[in-house]
């Protein structure tokens, strides 16, 4: 099934030196951007993370200090890699939960304005675990019946994504072949930042979705208890919900 889109949709997939959003690193990305009249553009840069891969990462997604050392770091890549996902919304497999939020610190890092709340994003993971349940390697069997080679290939890993969405809208006829739809759908909650530490509550009011203040109106907090500011600033918390806390208490200031 041809997706129905109204602006261009990239479907983009990372390696990375690990998995902690605030710290790790991208060492490579694979697009492929489909255009709103289904024509596609695929893009895979390696990139050089500026900090060593563990030998342990490697060996999961094949990729070695060596292989990324002549490449360009993602702040001599990111004006690029905006310019293509300019205008675009956004699809991967667990990309909500990862993907996204790790780019986006990436931007932040390399100072690239890049808003990407602007967009709407698609997590075929999350419409596969609410319809069946399994991995990337066996939604690709389930849905297109062939078998994914070359797992954790940033590029494979893309590709097949994209066939895996493209089969569930044919497979699926609760699924509505529209982006908006499939951004809902998609999601489990409705983040303020990327990794829901804040979240909008039923009245679209940002509350805290952890520790003591759990539920709590993060500006009402703010107002009570100023240090918690300062202490989640200095914490290990991504670069976004950093920017998203001072954005909440500036606004407060301008009431």
């Amino acid at each position: 099934m041809k997706l129905h889109l109204k602006n261009p949709i990239v479907f983009f997939d990372l390696e990375t030196t690990g998995i902690n959003i605030a710290n790790d690193r991208i060492v490579e990305i694979a697009i492929l951007k489909v255009n709103v009249d289904g024509s596609e553009e695929s893009y895979c840069y390696k990139v050089n993370p500026e900090i060593p891969i563990p030998q342990v990462t490697s060996e999961i997604h094949g990729i070695y200090d060596e292989d990324v050392k002549d490449a360009p770091t993602f702040k001599e890549l990111g004006k690029t890699l905006a310019k293509i996902m300019e205008g675009c919304d956004i699809a991967g497999f667990n990309s909500n939960k990862f993907d996204v939020p790790l780019l986006a610190e990436e931007f932040i890092r390399a100072d690239v304005d890049f808003d990407m709340k602007k967009r709407k994003f698609v997590d075929v993971q999350t419409i596969f675990h609410k319809m069946e349940k399994r991995t990337l390697s066996a939604a690709y069997k389930f849905y297109c019946d062939k078998d994914l080679n070359n797992a954790h290939s940033a590029e494979a890993d893309t590709k097949a994504t994209y066939e895996v969405l493209k089969a569930q809208l044919d497979r699926y006829e609760e699924l509505e072949n529209n982006i908006e739809f499939l951004n809902d759908f998609s999601s489990f909650n409705r983040n303020a930042d990327f990794i829901g530490r804040i979240i909008f509550n039923d009245k679209g009011v940002e509350v805290f979705n952890f520790g003591k203040y759990k539920g709590k109106s993060v500006e009402e907090v703010l107002k009570k208890d100023p240090s918690y500011y300062g202490w989640m600033m200095n914490g290990d918390f991504p670069l976004f919900t950093k920017k998203v806390l001072t954005n909440i208490k500036l606004r407060s200031f301008n009431k």
